[in-house]
């Protein structure tokens, strides 16, 4: 391992601590919801109990979906989700990160409750759904922005991409629960799975009891002493100590803080102004959420348990759970690859990757027997090295991406506005791709070959790199009028010699940091002392 690897690996071990790890697995349960959710329903689609209550009957005992149906069940969710997502800005600006993200998991369990009551009403599902959506499409914004505002910038990559890791995770055990209830007769089937929804929920909630707000929205409150207790709770037992380890965190965001407030109050539109590439980076987080749809692994993760069944595969809840596993493992990589190689070199060489395996799966579907038993077997294999891909490159770097690229002022209502373009799209792919499939076949795999070829062109020319910075100096690096997109991983704060100097404040500049903020905190005692004299 190269000096700069193990130095880097030091300085992401020196900042690590307990509470960092709890709070990275306790936010991203919001992650796991999502991904429960999305597997479920399709297991959901092929049950029988489920299909003879809620599709349509073409009588002697059988029953379809119809592609309209079948699209509005399986994504009705979406458009909750996309409500959910414009207005996690506004709750989180003014109630707080944390407390939104704990006020929203009440409308996830009436959601769950609306869904798991429903008798023989095909659009009490679709109720429910829409319910359930808006609480995981909020979470979906407030996670990543949580995450990202609190955490120190050595992990930031690796905690907010846990939110994808969380998803995959969801995937997989809802896929184990599913094959599970498959075997009952009854309602029980597709009734259990949501039943254990309310255990998921209720562990999101009760976590984030025990978890801070978010310093920076704190101090932007003008929550001073909180933000500390926040940092003192981030920063663990082996950091508490260190001189100038909290005071530099606080007075970096106080700065910022001061700069946004000097700006005026940030509004929706805010987010639209040309100025300070506001208006740039809005639409570039919201274009690289709708590429990540435009991935296509929505396509195997809502729809992977009919597709497998259509090729002659007699069990396939047992080879979701393959594709599940698929994915959780190679998300593990992923969060070293976006720390090691950097936002862009790992979304464009992922983007690249899927491309070719899509064109494979689109040609051998579209040319060949699906249903021969080798054919199968290839066509498992694209979808597996497809996963791999995604789930270590596209899956958590982009939520990475969106959840630092935005300034503090802008923060929330930009990451909602993102947010929404993945979950439209979401909406968009879920409804139209039962017709979709039904007029082309598997060349579906070559539109979204197509898809993955215009995301890696849209991140080299649009994407900065934000490794290794604050989100400070993430916030410098797009104002510099001398730094483009495909040579942004060049830069390098002012004053610095390089980005390992970035992530490692000396011991000499924390001292002088903790000197000044503690002269400074002694002069506010005396002018309040004054004042009150």
């Amino acid at each position: 391992m190269s000096a700069v690897a193990t130095s880097r690996l030091d300085e992401i071990r020196s900042v690590v601590s307990g509470p960092i790890m709890i709070l990275g697995l306790v936010a991203s349960m919001g992650g796991f919801l999502f991904g429960a959710d999305t597997g479920q329903v399709s297991g959901f689609i092929i049950m029988e109990d489920f299909m003879k209550r809620f599709a349509e009957d073409r009588g002697l005992g059988v029953y379809a979906w119809s592609q309209t149906r079948e699209g509005l069940i399986v994504g009705m969710l979406s458009i909750g989700a996309l409500i959910g997502a414009l207005i996690a800005g506004p709750l989180g600006n003014s109630f707080g990160r944390k407390k939104a993200m704990i006020g929203i998991v009440f409308v996830y369990f009436i959601g769950n409750t609306i869904s798991i009551s429903a008798q023989h009403a095909w659009y009490q599902i679709i109720i429910g759904r829409v319910f359930s959506g808006i609480a995981i499409g909020a979470l979906s914004s407030l996670v990543p922005v949580y995450v990202s505002e609190t955490v120190p910038k050595q992990v930031r990559g690796a905690m907010v991409a846990s939110y994808q890791l969380f998803v995959t995770c969801g995937l997989l055990t809802s896929y184990c629960v599913n094959l599970g209830t498959s075997r009952v007769s009854n309602s029980g089937e597709w009734r259990g799975p949501l039943a254990i929804g309310y255990f998921w929920a209720s562990s999101l909630m009760v976590g984030m009891f025990f978890l801070p707000e978010s310093p920076r929205w704190l101090l932007a409150n003008d929550k001073n002493e909180e933000c500390l207790a926040a940092l003192r709770f981030i920063a663990g037992a082996k950091n508490r100590d260190k001189k100038g380890f909290i005071e530099g965190e606080y007075q970096d965001i106080e700065a910022l803080v001061r700069e946004a407030a000097a700006a005026g109050k940030a509004s929706f539109f805010s987010s639209f102004d040309p100025k300070g590439k506001a208006l740039y980076r809005t639409l570039l987080g919201f274009m690289l959420m709708v590429c990540q749809q435009l991935t296509g692994a929505n396509y195997f993760f809502y729809y992977g348990a009919s597709i497998f069944k259509s090729v002659g595969i007699s069990n396939s809840f047992a080879t979701q759970i393959i594709l599940g596993a698929v994915n959780v493992v190679c998300t593990f990589p992923g969060l070293w690859f976006i720390e090691k190689f950097g936002r862009r070199k790992t979304l464009i060489g992922g983007a690249l990757w899927q491309m070719a395996w899509l064109l494979i799966f689109g040609a051998i579907g579209s040319e060949k027997d699906p249903s021969e038993k080798s054919i199968g077997g290839v066509l498992i294999l694209c979808a597996c090295m497809f996963i791999a891909s995604f789930a270590s490159t596209w899956g958590p770097g982009t939520w990475v991406c969106v959840g630092e690229m935005y300034p503090l002022r802008t923060r929330s209502h930009s990451s909602a506005i993102a947010t929404t373009g993945n979950w439209m799209w979401n909406f968009l792919l879920t409804f139209f791709t039962p017709f979709i499939t039904k007029a082309i076949g598997y060349r579906y795999g070559y539109v979204f070959a197509g898809c993955n070829f215009l995301a890696a062109v849209i991140v080299y020319f649009f994407l900065y790199e934000s490794s290794s910075l604050s989100l400070e100096q993430v916030e410098d690096m797009y104002n510099d009028t001398n730094v483009n997109p495909w040579n942004s991983s060049k830069w390098v704060p002012h004053g610095l010699a390089s980005r390992n100097e970035a992530v490692d404040v000396s011991k000499e500049q924390q001292a002088i940091a903790a000197g000044v903020f503690a002269e400074a905190q002694h002069d506010e005692r005396v002018a309040g002392n004054k004042a009150y004299a």
